[in-house]
């Protein structure tokens, strides 16, 4: 997910998001750990996903107090 797409969310879109992809992870690490997981790839790529999401909110929430 590029930066360009998650600055055109909503806010809410974006948290709605955000919760997604940590239920994502969640079921990801739990495959990684029974063996089922074949592209561990995916689990760095949502890791990677969560943190742009959590920076972009972050950005914003600066931005509004100044």
């Amino acid at each position: 997910m590029k930066p360009s797409e998650i600055r055109q969310m909503s806010p809410e879109e974006r948290l709605r998001k955000l919760e997604e992809l940590r239920q994502e992870l969640i079921k990801l690490r739990l495959q990684a750990k029974m063996g089922l997981l074949k592209d561990t790839a995916k689990i760095r790529n949502t890791k990677r996903d969560i943190a742009r999401i959590l920076t972009i909110i972050n950005e914003e929430k600066r931005r509004a107090k100044q």
